[in-house]
C-alpha cells in the first residue's frame, strides 16, 4: 500500500492512492484534518466488516450510520484518549444479539484500523437499533 501526498499551501495537501485524490487540511477549511480521517477510517473499516458479517448472518437491515467521538491529550504528541463508537442500525429488535456479535467481531478481530488504534486507545461502542 502506497500513498503520495503533495503540499499545496499552508496546511493543505492533496493525497493520492490508487488514482483517487482527496484533500487534507490541518486547518479544516478545505478538507478534513489528518486525525479526522483516521476516525473516519475506523468508522469505514468497521462498517464494512459489520455489513459483511450481517449479510453472512442473513440479518436484514436498511441503514447503518457510525459516529466516532474522542478527545485528544493536551501534551504533544496529541493522541486520542478513549474512543467512543456509536452504531445506528435500522433493523428489528430481535436482531440485537447478532448485530452486537458483528460489531464485536469487527472491533476485536477483523478491523485493522481498530487494531492499530487500540494500541494506544480504548475503543468502546454503543448500539442504537432503529425500526
Amino acid at each position: 500500500m502506497t500513498t503520495e501526498t503533495v503540499w499545496i499551501n499552508n496546511h493543505v495537501f492533496d493525497s493520492t492512492f490508487e488514482g483517487n485524490t482527496f484533500r487534507i487540511d490541518g486547518d479544516k477549511k478545505e478538507g478534513p484534518g489528518p486525525k479526522s480521517l483516521l476516525l473516519s477510517g475506523l468508522a469505514g473499516c468497521s462498517g464494512i466488516d459489520v455489513v459483511d458479517i450481517l449479510e453472512k448472518m442473513r440479518v436484514p437491515f436498511s441503514g447503518l450510520s457510525i459516529k466516532v467521538n474522542t478527545e485528544q491529550t493536551e501534551e504533544h504528541p496529541k493522541v486520542f484518549k478513549d474512543i467512543e463508537v456509536e452504531y445506528r442500525l435500522h433493523t428489528a429488535a430481535e436482531n440485537e444479539d447478532k448485530v452486537r456479535k458483528a460489531i464485536e467481531l469487527s472491533l476485536n478481530k477483523y478491523c485493522g484500523v481498530a487494531a492499530m488504534l487500540q494500541k494506544n486507545s480504548t475503543i468502546r461502542y454503543t448500539l442504537v437499533l432503529l425500526p
